[in-house]
Parts: C-alpha cells; sequence; structure tokens
C-alpha cells in the first residue's frame, strides 16, 4: 500500500513497485492523477488497484485498510509517503497552516499505520515505511512546520520499531533531500522570492530506485540526496555553522516577507 501515490516521490514509487512485481494498492486524493498511474503501471505489466482517498479523514483510511484486506487478502508494506508542506515566516501564517501539515504529515500517517498493523503483523516479511525528509532530521527555516512534522514522524518511526520487534514488523525511515516532484505546485503556501527547483538534483524515478533498494535490504535510516546527507552530517557535527549558514539563507530568500506582511 503506497499512499499519496499520484504524483512525485509516490508516484515513482508506485510504477517502480509494480515494475518489480509487487501486487500494489495505490491511493492519494486526486482522482484523475491517481487514474493516470494505474494505467500507466498496467500498461507496463504491473498488478496494480487503487482506492481514492484522504489520509486524514477517518473514514477513508477505515476504507483503504478495508480493500486492502479485502482484495489482496492482507497488507505485506505500508509506505506512508503521502505529505505536503508550505513555505513562509512562521510569524505571518495562521494556525489553519500548522494544524493542516500535521494532520496530513503526521496524524494521517499514523492512524493509517494503527489501522494496518493487525494486517501487517500477518503478512509475509512485513514492513511500515515512513517516507521522512532531511528537513526531519535538521529543522528548515521558513519551512518550521513541515520540518516540526517531519521530526515527529521520525519520533514516531523510532519508538514504533522497538514496539514492532516483538512482532517481527520492520519499522524503517527514509528521509530525501530536494527532489524533482510536484511538492513546490501542491504547497498550501509559497512566499520564497526564488524557487528552489534548481536545487532538486535527483528524480522522483532515482529516488523511488534508492528507496526500494533501501526496502528490500531492510535499512533502518537512509537520507538521500548528496546535499541532504551533507546537511545532516555537518548539522550534527557543526551545528552553530549550519545555524548561521540558515540565517542567511533565510535573509536572502525570503527579506521582502516580512515588509510584505506588514504593509
Amino acid at each position: 500500500m503506497i499512499t499519496g501515490a499520484s504524483s512525485g516521490i509516490g508516484r515513482g514509487l508506485t510504477l517502480e513497485a509494480a515494475a518489480r512485481g509487487a501486487q500494489v494498492l495505490a491511493t492519494a486524493r486526486n482522482e484523475e492523477r491517481l487514474h493516470e498511474v494505474v494505467e500507466e503501471a498496467r500498461a507496463a505489466g504491473g498488478t496494480i488497484e487503487s482506492v481514492l482517498g484522504d489520509v486524514t479523514e477517518a473514514i477513508d483510511r477505515d476504507r483503504i485498510v478495508q480493500f486492502a484486506e479485502q482484495n489482496f487478502g492482507g497488507l505485506d508494506l505500508l509506505v506512508n509517503n503521502a505529505g505536503i508542506g508550505a513555505t513562509g515566516h512562521f510569524q505571518y501564517a495562521g494556525p489553519e497552516r500548522l494544524r493542516k501539515i500535521m494532520e496530513v504529515n503526521f496524524f494521517g500517517p499514523c492512524e493509517l499505520t494503527r489501522l494496518a498493523i493487525p494486517l501487517l503483523k500477518e503478512g509475509n516479511d512485513p514492513a511500515i515505511v515512513m517516507i521522512n525528509s532531511v528537513a526531519g532530521r535538521r529543522a528548515i527555516p521558513s519551512r518550521s512546520e513541515y520540518s516540526a512534522s517531519k521530526f515527529a514522524l521520525m519520533g514516531f518511526t523510532e519508538a514504533l520499531r522497538a514496539e514492532m520487534a516483538k512482532d517481527d514488523v520492520e519499522v524503517l525511515a527514509v528521509s530525501p533531500g530536494l527532489t524533482e516532484s510536484n511538492f513546490e505546485q501542491n504547497m498550501l503556501e509559497n512566499s520564497a522570492r526564488h524557487s528552489l527547483h534548481a536545487q532538486r538534483s535527483m528524480s522522483s524515478g532515482e529516488a523511488a530506485k534508492l528507496i526500494w533498494n533501501a526496502i528490500e535490504n531492510r535499512r533502518k535510516e537512509s537520507t538521500l540526496t548528496l546535499r541532504g546527507k551533507m546537511l545532516v552530517t555537518v548539522s550534527r557535527f557543526l551545528p552553530r555553522f549550519v545555524d548561521r549558514k540558515m540565517a542567511q539563507f533565510v535573509r536572502k530568500l525570503y527579506q521582502n516577507e516580512g515588509v510584505a506582511k506588514q504593509s
């Protein structure tokens, strides 16, 4: 089961899973794009079904898990990929932005996981995969709510990993860096002066292949892209240096935001 399967990394994961011979259940909110992914996977010979659904809605989560049980007979792998973000200073945003991001990036995956655990415990070499972010390892300024949601997801992942060990259910975390996707277009808000698209050094297809390799090798934690790995490593050993660089980054990228908001 793959959430957020209609675009970006989720789309890449879905097509890669089907190509590797998995029976895939793809779910997303965008019906048209989800249909396109399913058709592409089937055209390539993949076995795939889809369920339209929003991970933030309890009724949708129930329906998705029930579909897996009724149509696939169970579940071996849950990939929590659905996510959303926003850019801009925290002080100028409303509380609804924080709540929406936490609902999609944290509460939704946690509650879907809760429903899926009974099926996974009966699965074949079962695993839960959280598609996290480098922002869940080192917070990114002006993406404070997004970073917070991903830090929360990482904490949940580490705790759940220990809890599920007795049931032989692996719990893995993958933290992509800047990856080519529709992420910026799908943001709730984007007040950056310049797009970061040019810095996205990895395609969603490349990311999907690396993620599936990590899953097949049962790597507990993986970080993708060279910049992502460098950021996490340098932050660990030189946190003050990274703090200064982050402050310079946010002043440059969002230097007019406060003026615009106050006027």
